[in-house]
Protein backbone atom coordinates (compact mmCIF):
# COMPACT_ATOMS: atom_id res chain seq x y z
CA UNK A 1 0.00 0.00 0.00
CA UNK A 2 1.16 3.59 -1.05
CA UNK A 3 1.84 5.93 2.39
CA UNK A 4 -0.96 7.91 2.91
CA UNK A 5 0.29 11.61 3.68
CA UNK A 6 -0.70 15.09 3.12
CA UNK A 7 1.42 17.82 0.49
CA UNK A 8 2.49 20.64 2.85
CA UNK A 9 2.95 23.85 0.88
CA UNK A 10 4.35 25.61 3.68
CA UNK A 11 6.67 24.37 6.70
CA UNK A 12 4.99 23.21 9.45
CA UNK A 13 4.31 25.42 12.50
CA UNK A 14 7.19 24.26 14.73
CA UNK A 15 9.45 22.22 12.05
CA UNK A 16 13.07 22.86 10.91
CA UNK A 17 16.11 24.32 13.12
CA UNK A 18 15.32 28.03 11.41
CA UNK A 19 11.44 27.63 13.18
CA UNK A 20 13.05 26.07 16.34
CA UNK A 21 15.66 28.89 16.87
CA UNK A 22 13.28 31.86 16.43
CA UNK A 23 13.15 32.29 19.92
CA UNK A 24 16.63 32.43 20.24
CA UNK A 25 16.65 34.75 17.15
CA UNK A 26 13.94 37.26 18.27
CA UNK A 27 15.53 37.43 21.64
CA UNK A 28 18.52 38.67 20.01
CA UNK A 29 17.15 41.47 17.77
CA UNK A 30 15.40 42.94 20.54
CA UNK A 31 18.67 42.70 22.75
CA UNK A 32 20.41 44.44 19.78
CA UNK A 33 17.83 47.11 19.26
CA UNK A 34 17.36 48.09 22.88
CA UNK A 35 21.15 48.24 23.05
CA UNK A 36 21.42 50.23 19.99
CA UNK A 37 18.83 52.74 20.30
CA UNK A 38 18.11 55.75 22.04
CA UNK A 39 15.88 54.13 25.87
CA UNK A 40 12.89 56.18 24.54
CA UNK A 41 12.38 54.06 22.00
CA UNK A 42 11.85 50.65 24.80
CA UNK A 43 12.65 48.14 22.48
CA UNK A 44 13.47 45.97 25.52
CA UNK A 45 9.91 46.19 26.79
CA UNK A 46 9.55 43.30 23.71
CA UNK A 47 11.59 40.76 25.44
CA UNK A 48 8.89 38.96 27.28
CA UNK A 49 7.70 37.44 23.85
CA UNK A 50 10.67 35.41 22.99
CA UNK A 51 9.39 32.58 26.07
CA UNK A 52 6.04 33.18 25.09
CA UNK A 53 6.65 32.18 21.22
CA UNK A 54 9.51 29.43 22.61
CA UNK A 55 6.02 27.72 24.47
CA UNK A 56 4.55 27.07 21.19
CA UNK A 57 7.75 24.78 20.47
CA UNK A 58 9.71 24.12 22.89
CA UNK A 59 9.63 22.17 26.14
CA UNK A 60 8.90 23.63 29.92
CA UNK A 61 12.63 23.28 31.15
CA UNK A 62 14.15 25.23 27.74
CA UNK A 63 11.31 27.91 28.11
CA UNK A 64 11.87 28.64 31.67
CA UNK A 65 15.90 28.79 30.58
CA UNK A 66 14.77 31.24 27.98
CA UNK A 67 12.85 33.45 30.24
CA UNK A 68 15.91 33.81 32.40
CA UNK A 69 17.91 34.53 29.75
CA UNK A 70 15.63 37.40 29.08
CA UNK A 71 15.34 38.61 32.50
CA UNK A 72 19.70 38.44 32.98
CA UNK A 73 19.59 40.56 29.90
CA UNK A 74 16.75 42.87 31.21
CA UNK A 75 19.40 43.79 34.04
CA UNK A 76 22.25 44.28 32.01
CA UNK A 77 20.83 46.69 29.68
CA UNK A 78 19.61 48.19 32.87
CA UNK A 79 22.89 48.76 33.81
CA UNK A 80 23.65 50.80 30.25
CA UNK A 81 20.44 52.78 30.67
CA UNK A 82 19.39 53.13 34.19
CA UNK A 83 16.31 55.12 33.43
CA UNK A 84 14.73 51.93 31.06
CA UNK A 85 12.22 51.17 33.43
CA UNK A 86 13.38 47.71 34.50
CA UNK A 87 11.18 46.52 37.13
CA UNK A 88 8.00 46.61 35.23
CA UNK A 89 9.87 44.73 32.41
CA UNK A 90 11.28 42.32 34.33
CA UNK A 91 7.81 41.25 36.32
CA UNK A 92 7.00 41.25 32.63
CA UNK A 93 9.42 39.03 31.90
CA UNK A 94 8.68 36.46 34.55
CA UNK A 95 4.94 36.54 34.65
CA UNK A 96 5.14 35.44 30.66
CA UNK A 97 7.76 33.47 31.47
CA UNK A 98 5.71 31.30 33.99
CA UNK A 99 2.65 31.42 31.71
CA UNK A 100 4.18 30.13 28.96
CA UNK A 101 5.71 27.46 30.70
CA UNK A 102 2.62 25.93 31.99
CA UNK A 103 1.76 26.71 28.07
CA UNK A 104 3.84 24.64 27.06
CA UNK A 105 3.39 21.94 29.36
CA UNK A 106 -0.33 21.65 28.15
CA UNK A 107 0.93 22.03 24.42
CA UNK A 108 3.28 18.58 25.63
CA UNK A 109 0.08 16.53 27.25
CA UNK A 110 -2.15 17.32 23.84
CA UNK A 111 1.15 16.10 21.81
CA UNK A 112 1.00 13.09 24.07
CA UNK A 113 -2.46 12.70 23.55
CA UNK A 114 -3.00 12.86 20.04
CA UNK A 115 0.16 10.37 19.76
CA UNK A 116 -2.06 7.49 21.76
CA UNK A 117 -5.30 8.30 19.27
CA UNK A 118 -2.61 8.45 16.34
CA UNK A 119 -1.68 4.47 17.62
CA UNK A 120 -5.40 3.97 18.14
CA UNK A 121 -5.97 4.79 14.31
CA UNK A 122 -2.84 3.05 13.25
CA UNK A 123 -4.58 -0.39 14.97
CA UNK A 124 -7.84 0.05 13.21
CA UNK A 125 -6.48 0.77 9.87
CA UNK A 126 -4.90 -2.94 9.99
CA UNK A 127 -8.28 -4.16 11.11
CA UNK A 128 -9.98 -2.03 8.30
CA UNK A 129 -7.33 -1.41 6.04
CA UNK A 130 -5.39 -4.65 6.19
CA UNK A 131 -1.88 -4.96 4.07
CA UNK A 132 -3.14 -6.29 0.63
CA UNK A 133 -0.81 -8.62 -1.44
CA UNK A 134 1.05 -7.28 -4.52
CA UNK A 135 0.79 -10.33 -6.86
CA UNK A 136 -2.25 -12.97 -6.32
CA UNK A 137 -1.29 -15.26 -9.40
CA UNK A 138 -0.68 -13.38 -12.34
CA UNK A 139 -2.76 -10.55 -10.90
CA UNK A 140 -1.08 -7.63 -9.80
CA UNK A 141 -2.77 -4.75 -7.09
CA UNK A 142 -1.88 -1.90 -5.50
CA UNK A 143 -3.90 -0.03 -2.99
CA UNK A 144 -3.43 3.99 -2.06
CA UNK A 145 -5.17 6.06 0.80
CA UNK A 146 -5.22 9.41 1.44
CA UNK A 147 -6.99 10.46 4.47
CA UNK A 148 -8.51 14.47 3.95
CA UNK A 149 -7.92 15.08 8.15
CA UNK A 150 -4.55 16.35 8.73
CA UNK A 151 -3.42 13.92 11.53
CA UNK A 152 -6.23 11.12 10.35
CA UNK A 153 -4.92 7.46 9.33
CA UNK A 154 -8.36 6.40 8.07
CA UNK A 155 -12.20 7.22 7.09
CA UNK A 156 -14.74 6.09 5.82
CA UNK A 157 -13.25 4.95 2.59
CA UNK A 158 -12.47 1.01 2.70
CA UNK A 159 -11.33 -1.83 0.55
CA UNK A 160 -10.23 -5.59 0.16
CA UNK A 161 -8.86 -8.27 -2.45
CA UNK A 162 -9.28 -11.82 -1.62
CA UNK A 163 -8.19 -14.73 -3.12
CA UNK A 164 -11.20 -17.10 -3.33
CA UNK A 165 -11.97 -20.73 -4.65
CA UNK A 166 -14.31 -18.73 -7.96
CA UNK A 167 -11.61 -16.14 -8.75
CA UNK A 168 -9.63 -12.89 -6.70
CA UNK A 169 -12.92 -10.42 -5.50
CA UNK A 170 -12.22 -7.32 -4.54
CA UNK A 171 -14.22 -4.66 -2.84
CA UNK A 172 -13.68 -0.41 -2.33
CA UNK A 173 -16.71 1.48 -1.11
CA UNK A 174 -17.55 4.65 0.89
CA UNK A 175 -19.31 5.59 4.10
CA UNK A 176 -21.21 8.37 4.05
CA UNK A 177 -20.18 10.30 6.98
CA UNK A 178 -17.27 11.46 8.98
CA UNK A 179 -15.23 9.95 12.10
CA UNK A 180 -15.68 6.83 14.63
CA UNK A 181 -18.83 6.26 13.23
CA UNK A 182 -18.01 5.80 9.84
CA UNK A 183 -14.55 3.56 10.54
CA UNK A 184 -17.15 1.53 12.44
CA UNK A 185 -19.59 0.77 9.50
CA UNK A 186 -16.71 0.40 7.15
CA UNK A 187 -15.44 -2.26 9.18
CA UNK A 188 -18.22 -3.76 9.79
CA UNK A 189 -18.61 -4.16 5.73
CA UNK A 190 -14.84 -5.30 5.57
CA UNK A 191 -15.17 -7.84 7.40
CA UNK A 192 -18.92 -9.28 6.26
CA UNK A 193 -17.39 -9.14 2.46
CA UNK A 194 -13.99 -11.41 4.16
CA UNK A 195 -15.92 -14.20 5.52
CA UNK A 196 -19.28 -13.67 2.39
CA UNK A 197 -16.27 -13.94 -0.59
CA UNK A 198 -14.96 -17.38 0.29
CA UNK A 199 -18.78 -19.07 0.99
CA UNK A 200 -21.00 -17.24 -1.59
CA UNK A 201 -20.25 -18.56 -5.35
CA UNK A 202 -22.95 -15.65 -6.55
CA UNK A 203 -21.53 -12.49 -5.94
CA UNK A 204 -25.24 -11.13 -5.58
CA UNK A 205 -25.84 -13.11 -2.33
CA UNK A 206 -22.15 -11.44 -1.50
CA UNK A 207 -23.22 -8.30 -1.67
CA UNK A 208 -26.46 -9.34 0.29
CA UNK A 209 -24.67 -10.05 3.02
CA UNK A 210 -23.03 -6.80 3.01
CA UNK A 211 -25.80 -4.98 3.02
CA UNK A 212 -27.53 -7.30 5.86
CA UNK A 213 -24.14 -6.34 7.87
CA UNK A 214 -24.34 -2.74 7.12
CA UNK A 215 -28.44 -2.61 8.49
CA UNK A 216 -27.37 -4.45 11.69
CA UNK A 217 -24.71 -2.10 12.35
CA UNK A 218 -26.53 1.12 12.09
CA UNK A 219 -29.42 -0.20 13.98
CA UNK A 220 -27.11 -0.97 16.64
CA UNK A 221 -25.21 2.09 16.39
CA UNK A 222 -27.68 4.40 15.40
CA UNK A 223 -26.24 7.63 13.24
CA UNK A 224 -26.88 11.16 15.06
CA UNK A 225 -29.42 13.23 13.78
CA UNK A 226 -32.09 12.66 11.03
CA UNK A 227 -29.69 11.31 8.31
CA UNK A 228 -29.22 8.16 7.30
CA UNK A 229 -25.40 6.21 7.39
CA UNK A 230 -25.74 4.27 4.30
CA UNK A 231 -22.42 3.23 1.81
CA UNK A 232 -21.61 2.94 -1.49
CA UNK A 233 -19.81 -0.05 -3.00
CA UNK A 234 -18.41 -2.01 -5.85
CA UNK A 235 -17.57 -5.72 -6.12
CA UNK A 236 -15.35 -7.38 -8.55
CA UNK A 237 -14.77 -10.76 -9.39
CA UNK A 238 -11.33 -12.09 -11.73
CA UNK A 239 -11.61 -15.49 -12.51
CA UNK A 240 -8.45 -16.94 -12.00
CA UNK A 241 -8.07 -18.08 -15.62
CA UNK A 242 -8.64 -14.45 -16.32
CA UNK A 243 -9.93 -12.61 -19.59
CA UNK A 244 -13.08 -11.10 -17.92
CA UNK A 245 -13.76 -9.36 -14.90
CA UNK A 246 -17.43 -9.47 -13.33
CA UNK A 247 -18.63 -5.82 -11.45
CA UNK A 248 -21.63 -5.06 -9.01
CA UNK A 249 -22.04 -1.58 -8.68
CA UNK A 250 -23.73 -0.08 -5.61
CA UNK A 251 -24.08 3.00 -6.38
CA UNK A 252 -20.23 3.59 -6.69
CA UNK A 253 -18.17 5.36 -9.12
CA UNK A 254 -17.56 3.19 -12.14
CA UNK A 255 -14.22 1.56 -12.60
CA UNK A 256 -11.82 2.62 -15.91
CA UNK A 257 -9.71 0.36 -17.61
CA UNK A 258 -7.20 1.53 -19.40
CA UNK A 259 -5.83 -0.63 -22.56
CA UNK A 260 -2.61 0.76 -24.35
CA UNK A 261 -4.20 4.16 -24.14
CA UNK A 262 -7.74 2.89 -24.60
CA UNK A 263 -10.01 4.57 -21.87
CA UNK A 264 -13.26 2.63 -21.18
CA UNK A 265 -15.74 3.52 -18.55
CA UNK A 266 -17.26 0.59 -16.85
CA UNK A 267 -20.81 1.59 -16.49
CA UNK A 268 -23.11 -0.81 -14.74
CA UNK A 269 -26.08 -1.54 -17.10
CA UNK A 270 -28.97 -1.40 -13.77
CA UNK A 271 -27.89 0.29 -10.89
CA UNK A 272 -27.80 -1.92 -7.66
CA UNK A 273 -28.98 -0.50 -4.12
CA UNK A 274 -26.57 0.82 -2.02
CA UNK A 275 -25.71 -0.89 1.08
CA UNK A 276 -28.18 -0.23 4.05
CA UNK A 277 -30.81 0.76 1.34
CA UNK A 278 -31.42 -2.75 0.05
CA UNK A 279 -35.12 -2.76 2.35
CA UNK A 280 -36.09 0.43 1.27
CA UNK A 281 -35.74 0.14 -2.73
CA UNK A 282 -35.20 -3.09 -3.49
CA UNK A 283 -32.59 -5.65 -3.47
CA UNK A 284 -32.72 -5.69 -7.19
CA UNK A 285 -28.70 -6.65 -7.76
CA UNK A 286 -27.13 -6.40 -10.91
CA UNK A 287 -23.66 -8.10 -12.33
CA UNK A 288 -21.86 -6.95 -15.62
CA UNK A 289 -19.18 -8.31 -17.65
CA UNK A 290 -16.60 -6.70 -19.27
CA UNK A 291 -13.34 -8.07 -21.07
CA UNK A 292 -10.30 -7.58 -19.07
CA UNK A 293 -7.06 -8.77 -21.27
CA UNK A 294 -3.62 -9.21 -20.71
CA UNK A 295 -1.90 -6.04 -19.98
CA UNK A 296 -4.72 -4.31 -18.73
CA UNK A 297 -5.03 -1.48 -16.28
CA UNK A 298 -7.87 -0.82 -14.18
CA UNK A 299 -8.72 1.58 -11.63
CA UNK A 300 -11.04 1.53 -8.71
CA UNK A 301 -11.73 4.51 -6.78
CA UNK A 302 -13.77 6.29 -4.08
CA UNK A 303 -15.58 9.82 -4.87
CA UNK A 304 -13.02 11.44 -3.52
CA UNK A 305 -10.97 11.60 -6.19
CA UNK A 306 -12.79 12.28 -8.69
CA UNK A 307 -14.27 15.67 -6.52
CA UNK A 308 -10.53 16.85 -5.58
CA UNK A 309 -10.84 20.15 -6.22
CA UNK A 310 -8.10 22.95 -7.03
CA UNK A 311 -8.03 26.61 -5.82
CA UNK A 312 -10.42 27.77 -8.52
CA UNK A 313 -13.09 25.38 -8.16
CA UNK A 314 -11.87 22.72 -10.85
CA UNK A 315 -12.12 18.99 -10.15
CA UNK A 316 -9.56 16.79 -10.83
CA UNK A 317 -9.82 15.42 -14.40
CA UNK A 318 -9.64 11.70 -13.76
CA UNK A 319 -10.86 10.41 -17.42
CA UNK A 320 -8.33 12.98 -18.91
CA UNK A 321 -5.60 11.79 -16.72
CA UNK A 322 -6.39 8.19 -17.16
CA UNK A 323 -6.12 8.30 -20.62
CA UNK A 324 -2.58 10.42 -20.72
CA UNK A 325 -0.91 7.36 -18.62
CA UNK A 326 1.45 4.84 -20.24
CA UNK A 327 1.63 1.39 -19.74
CA UNK A 328 2.79 1.01 -16.22
CA UNK A 329 2.54 -1.03 -13.16
CA UNK A 330 -0.10 -0.81 -10.88
CA UNK A 331 2.33 0.88 -8.11
CA UNK A 332 3.77 3.84 -10.40
CA UNK A 333 0.14 4.32 -11.78
CA UNK A 334 -1.03 4.91 -7.75
CA UNK A 335 2.34 7.00 -7.30
CA UNK A 336 1.46 9.65 -9.91
CA UNK A 337 -1.89 9.82 -9.00
CA UNK A 338 -0.80 10.04 -5.79
CA UNK A 339 1.54 12.93 -6.72
CA UNK A 340 -0.80 14.76 -9.36
CA UNK A 341 -3.78 14.86 -6.78
CA UNK A 342 -1.95 16.70 -4.31
CA UNK A 343 -0.29 19.20 -6.56
CA UNK A 344 -3.68 19.73 -7.86
CA UNK A 345 -5.44 20.11 -4.34
CA UNK A 346 -2.16 21.69 -3.32
CA UNK A 347 -2.21 19.45 -0.84
CA UNK A 348 -5.82 20.55 0.36
CA UNK A 349 -7.73 17.22 0.47
CA UNK A 350 -11.47 17.90 1.17
CA UNK A 351 -12.72 13.95 1.66
CA UNK A 352 -10.49 10.54 2.11
CA UNK A 353 -9.65 8.96 -0.98
CA UNK A 354 -8.89 5.41 -1.46
CA UNK A 355 -7.86 3.23 -5.06
CA UNK A 356 -7.23 0.01 -6.40
CA UNK A 357 -5.26 -0.30 -9.07
CA UNK A 358 -5.17 -4.30 -10.77
CA UNK A 359 -3.39 -5.14 -14.08
CA UNK A 360 -3.78 -8.76 -15.72
CA UNK A 361 -0.65 -10.61 -16.45
CA UNK A 362 -0.19 -13.37 -19.32
CA UNK A 363 -1.28 -16.56 -17.73
CA UNK A 364 0.89 -18.67 -15.72
CA UNK A 365 1.57 -22.39 -17.29
CA UNK A 366 1.66 -25.35 -14.90
CA UNK A 367 5.07 -25.64 -14.72
CA UNK A 368 5.51 -21.39 -13.65
CA UNK A 369 2.75 -22.05 -11.23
Amino acid sequence: MIESGRLRPRLRYGRGWLVRLSPVFLTIVIAGLAYATPPELAFSRLLPAAPALAAAMWPVLPTILLGTVCLILMIGLSLVFPDLGTWWTAAGIIAVTVAAAYGSHLRLQRERTLFQVRLVAEAAQQVVLSPLPRRLGNIEIESLYLAAAAEARIGGDFYEVVDTPYGVRLLIGDVRGKGLPAVGAAAAIVNAFREAAYDERDMVDVARRLDASSTRYNAAFSPDGSTERFATALLAEIPHEGRRIDILNCGHPPPMLLNHGDLRVLESAAPSPLLSLAELIGDHYTVDTFDFAPGDLLLLYTDGIAETRARDGAFFPLAAWMRRQPPTPPRALLTALHHDLLRHSRGDLDDDIAALAVRLGEPRGPESA
